[in-house]
């Protein structure tokens, strides 16, 4: 058997990178009795079914260090969260989204703010403080300008990194200045919805003349955390871990317990409104059994 890398999967099959090139291949059927979906970026074993052809079929998938649901991708080393400082307007609450996932998984993260070429109204300097102030590297990035591209090389070179945000906020445009061999399709926004058109169809991961891999990935606009609880989503927002001295200790939540230091920590300007903001809605939803975002 081989060993390598499933770097696409459409309509299933699996093209999986090996020593001895790339293969597509069929998954066994025992992966659907155990109810087991192969996923981009599974290290897999594969057997050979013609070699003149690069037919093969995944016999075995390796244990995975990290796992994202959507986008579904696995061992992942960093995930850059990309949005637009406008067109389409940035939606907080989802970016936080994005990175309380991001979080479950240990990732590293980084927030990635493009179009800053169209900032009129200094909302460059307000998205930068806030996740700044929470413990996040955050680069402006320009399309257009060119600007801290070489940058998004540096985050990128020798690891498997997804891309993840919305629609129209440049990921595919962003890739395409990165590497010059990629000829990936991007999309306008849509003047009627000022939403972005999807133009990545599926995940695929791509290899970088920088070194490692980057996974382009379908933008879309909902987040599912049902693997989440109450009382877990606390420590996904990591500027709270600083500020463990509450009344109740381990049992403070943050939203109406007496003496909350984290409560505190937002009134004196050590923690973004907009987060905390944030964390509350998602507390709300998670009481409300909403599955959707």
């Amino acid at each position: 058997m081989l060993n390598g890398q499933i770097i696409k999967g459409i309509g299933g099959f699996y093209y999986v990178d090996t020593d001895n090139g790339l293969y597509e291949c069929r998954a066994r059927g025992i992966f659907r009795k155990q109810k087991v979906t192969p996923l981009v970026g599974d290290r897999v074993s594969i057997s050979v079914v013609d070699e003149e052809t690069k037919k093969g079929v995944v016999e075995d998938i390796k244990k995975r260090d990290t796992e994202l649901v959507r986008p579904p991708i696995a061992n992942v080393d960093k995930v850059l969260i990309v949005f637009a400082i406008k067109n389409p307007k940035p939606n907080l609450s989802l970016l936080d989204r994005f990175i309380v996932l991001a979080e479950k998984e240990n990732l590293e993260i980084v927030v990635v703010l493009t179009k800053v070429d169209l900032d009129d109204d200094d909302k460059l300097n307000e998205l930068k403080t806030i996740y700044e102030l929470s413990g996040y590297k955050v680069i402006p990035v320009s399309n257009e300008t060119k600007l801290n591209v070489d940058k998004i090389k540096d985050e990128l070179r020798d690891n498997v990194v997804v891309f993840a945000g919305p629609s129209g906020v440049g990921k595919s445009s962003l890739l395409n200045e990165i590497d010059k061999n990629f000829k990936l399709q991007t999309g306008e926004v849509s003047d009627k919805i000022k939403r972005g058109k999807h133009t990545t169809r599926h995940a695929e991961l791509l290899k970088l003349e920088c070194g490692g891999m980057v996974a382009d990935t379908p933008g879309f606009s909902s987040l599912t955390l049902d693997d989440i609880g109450e009382t877990e989503l606390k420590g996904y927002f990591i500027e709270f871990d600083e500020f463990d001295d509450c009344k109740f200790g381990s049992r403070c939540i943050h939203e109406n317990e007496p003496s909350c230091a984290v409560k505190e920590a937002v009134e004196n300007g050590e923690i973004s409104k907009q987060r905390y903001k944030s964390y509350i809605q998602l507390l709300n939803e998670m009481r409300q059994g909403k599955r959707r975002y």
